[in-house]
């Protein structure tokens, strides 16, 4: 009878999925205080990078380090950001947000990971139209179903845009710039998401059949597993799980 993975193997593989995770936090950390400068205060881009790499208990001495190589007062790689744009099976929409030393690499890989998985790379602009960049915090409310009146309340005194609730679940939805104020205030009230990030939000799901479904979730897992990779968004309508 076959073993599964030791407990070494698995604390490694953990390991490594933390490394590949803080490697993502500490390019976005130095190419958001590249781009708009090192004080958070006055940076949003970087005071939400810094609080999802908190988050993920990165040290405050690590999170400096890529402060310094942004602002160039320590050394670092020259990265690039890029975005991919395509097509998964059953039309639907990917955007791949991708910060590289080797563009060259990156849509090489990028272009592979669509054609293995029946895809295509398509032109700049060819479906970014259909997202919107947006901030969005998930609530699990199936426990209390009270919830859903009270997060609602204080998340649009909090100055969020929008509040959705289906299937045991509320969406807090607000601008970028105010993602991280409406965060805060619904944590201090006691409202903890159960996921909250800033998004490119489709306008419409589209709905895949089981076979498309399961190339696309492929695909997805694919793309997240490149190196270069920071984010993967589309517009398909998954399951759960």
């Amino acid at each position: 009878m076959g073993r599964g993975p030791s407990i070494e193997g698995r604390k490694n593989a953990a390991d490594a999925q933390k490394a590949k995770r803080f490697t993502k936090f500490i390019r976005e950390i130095t190419v958001a205080a590249r781009a708009g400068g090192g004080d958070p205060n006055t940076n949003p881009r970087l005071r939400l990078a810094i609080d999802k790499a908190l988050t993920a208990n990165m040290t405050k001495d690590t999170i400096e380090r890529a402060l310094k190589r942004g602002t160039g007062e320590g050394a670092g790689e020259q990265v690039a950001e890029i975005r991919y744009e395509g097509y998964a099976p059953g039309g639907v929409a990917v955007m791949v947000d991708c910060m590289t030393d080797n563009p060259t690499r990156t849509v090489a890989d990028i272009r592979h990971a669509f054609s293995k998985n029946g895809g295509n790379l398509g032109t700049s602009g060819s479906v970014a139209f259909q997202f919107t960049e947006t901030g969005e915090l998930i609530f699990d409310i199936r426990s209390d179903a009270a919830l859903e009146e009270k997060i609602m309340e204080a998340a649009l005194e909090a100055g969020a845009d929008d509040v959705q609730s289906a299937d045991g679940y509320t969406d807090v939805l607000t601008t970028p710039e105010n993602f991280l104020g409406v965060k805060s205030a619904l944590e201090s009230a006691g409202y903890a998401p159960i996921d909250a990030d800033v998004v490119m939000r489709p306008a419409n799901r589209v709905a895949v059949d089981a076979e498309a479904a399961a190339q696309i979730a492929k695909l997805v897992h694919w793309l997240e597993e490149l190196d270069d990779v920071q984010d993967v968004h589309h517009n398909a309508d998954l399951p759960a799980g």
